[in-house]
């Protein structure tokens, strides 16, 4: 049997040897001098060959354990770009600041207007729509887990920054403080339900429209408990000034949800996974199908990196027929069912439980 000390070694092990298969498999581009960085971030560009000005622009953020590089060869997100002509931005945490590669979601220092990690990530974008010459009215920004609670602070403390945005398996803004509340926020307790969206107002003058929200999770999620995506539509229902949805619908055996506004436009929807632990949801197959299955990344029969494009306008609504020449880097089996159960990230809490360093 493996020791503590081991296992935390072999899943680093695993982590590193997926992050050279992406590398391989998407290089991205290092952007430097973005700005004074007061979050200490690096930060990664994606811009397909040939991109014509004034091109949308889709920041993503990546979930702990994980970096730039291997989330995008997970959810896929510059195969799909290189199709459909966006730019890509990817901040990245950097061990210093964060062990555990978690960006800093529940530090008031890191998701406050102006500072820490949130002010590192507007300069990137800032700095990328200028020098690419890309639109600034569609700027969408997308995480999982940590990387979707950052989502969450991103759009809270810029909405003027972004058309929409796509939180998996994430948390509402400002609903932790420190290391204690953001484990209680992620099993579902201590949440104060009633200030959610006083939370969002506060947390930047703004007077034009709200970004429009996607919100995705797992069913089965036992690191992020999906009462959290619930929390996510309160929090946003309360901005749009909305009630019960509109739509309640089944795709491809999920639940959809969705809201629109008095022009009809859908601006908030929520899809929960059906059977799905913590992760982002792939299809490994069809023409939607996108990404490789993989730690956080699941197989689940829908492609959340797809249909959130899609959402934001940036992709077709209905997936056209895909490239023979990109058939190689799409799986053409679906992923054994097994792996919608599969979380790899109870076998990581198990080992830190162990070794005194998080609570049971």
């Amino acid at each position: 049997m493996r020791s503590i000390s081991d296992t935390i070694a072999h899943l680093r092990g695993l982590a590193g040897s997926v992050d050279r298969t992406a590398q391989q498999a998407a290089p991205l581009t290092p952007i430097d001098d973005f700005g004074d960085n007061p979050g200490a971030l690096r930060g990664y560009l994606h811009i397909p060959h040939d991109l014509p000005a004034h091109a949308p622009l889709v920041v993503v953020l990546h979930g702990c354990t994980q970096t730039a590089a291997s989330y995008d060869h997970g959810a896929g997100w510059s195969t799909l770009a290189d199709r459909f002509g966006f730019a890509l931005l990817f901040p990245e945490q950097q061990r210093a600041n964060n062990p555990n590669l978690c960006f800093n979601w529940f530090l008031s220092e890191d998701t406050r207007r102006g500072g820490g990690e949130v002010e590192s990530i507007r300069e990137m974008i800032v700095a990328v729509v200028e020098r690419h010459e890309l639109d600034p009215a569609r700027v969408f920004v997308t995480g999982l887990s940590a990387g979707g609670a950052m989502t969450s602070a991103m759009l809270a403390c810029h909405p003027e920054l972004f058309a929409g945005g796509a939180i998996i398996a994430g948390l509402p803004f400002g609903t932790a403080h420190s290391v204690p509340e953001a484990l209680e926020r992620m099993r579902g307790h201590g949440h104060d339900r009633a200030s959610l969206s006083d939370r969002v107002r506060a947390a930047a003058v703004h007077g034009g429209p709200w970004p429009t929200v996607s919100i995705w999770h797992g069913t089965a999620d036992t690191t992020v408990n999906p009462v959290n995506a619930g929390l996510i539509v309160d929090q946003w229902r309360g901005l749009h000034r909305l009630g019960e949805p509109d739509i309640t619908e089944r795709i491809d055996g999920h639940t959809r949800r969705a809201w629109r506004d008095r022009a009809g436009r859908a601006v908030i929807e929520e899809y929960m996974i059906t059977g799905m632990g913590h992760g982002t949801p792939l299809a490994t197959d069809g023409d939607e199908a996108c990404g490789v299955p993989g730690p956080h990344m699941l197989g689940a029969g829908i492609s959340s990196t797809y249909r959130i494009a899609a959402a934001w306008g940036i992709a077709p609504a209905v997936a056209p027929s895909r490239p023979v020449d990109t058939a190689a880097t799409v799986p053409q089996r679906p992923a054994p069912a097994r792996s919608l159960r599969f979380d790899p990230t109870t076998t990581i809490n198990d080992a830190l439980r162990a070794a005194g360093l998080m609570k049971p």
